[in-house]
């Protein structure tokens, strides 16, 4: 056996296990979004994952399971999937955090999908529009480049991590605090429409 192939089979990389396509909505899956946001159905979950969120940080017990995420240039949460919000309302969150992160000034850099045998992860890329900080130089990088990942695996919801990934450079300003975009994006004092 040639040496190529023995590591191929090694490694798994003989067959096709890794594909990676872009990342498309059906119209289906749009107008239940659309109908999911019009009921704000979210707001069962936004404000409970923005106090765990908070009280895992302080150490008390949370509402929901987060993971907190905080090195220098790297802040970031995991909301893992809880049975009480359903498969569906989960994938539609994942959407509301990515629409929320756009008003603050962002763009969609890109969207994928990875699906390895059981494993399928979305993953967003949201960087700021480009532009000065008023009366500097300084590119504005507002909250840093945000990053979303929402990891299904056996076709069952596991988690989306929110990050945002901060430079620090002279060319660009102090980003902002992650926590003001975890509020701006979850808005825990939104109320229910009538």
């Amino acid at each position: 056996m040639p040496f190529n192939d023995f590591f191929k089979r090694l490694l798994g990389r003989g067959k096709k296990m890794i594909r990676c396509s872009a990342r498309k909505r059906s119209a289906k899956f749009d107008a239940s979004y659309r109908s999911w946001l019009h009921h704000q159905t979210y707001l069962s979950w936004t404000g409970p994952f923005f106090t765990s969120y908070h009280y895992k940080m302080a150490g008390l017990p949370t509402p929901y399971q987060v993971e907190l995420h905080c090195t220098d240039n790297l802040k970031g949460v995991v909301f893992f999937y809880d049975e009480r919000i359903g498969p569906d309302s989960f994938s539609f969150l994942f959407e509301l955090l990515k629409d929320r992160v756009l008003q603050q000034g962002y763009t969609l850099r890109s969207g994928n999908k990875l699906e390895c045998k059981e494993q399928h992860i979305e993953k967003l890329l949201l960087v700021p529009l480009p532009e000065d900080v008023p009366g500097t130089k300084l590119c504005n990088q507002r909250y840093g480049n945000v990053l979303l990942d929402y990891m299904r695996l056996k076709n069952k919801p596991g988690y989306i991590r929110l990050m945002a990934n901060t430079y620090q450079d002279p060319h660009f300003s102090r980003p902002l605090l992650f926590e003001e975009l975890l509020e701006k994006v979850l808005r825990p004092g939104e109320e229910r429409q009538k």
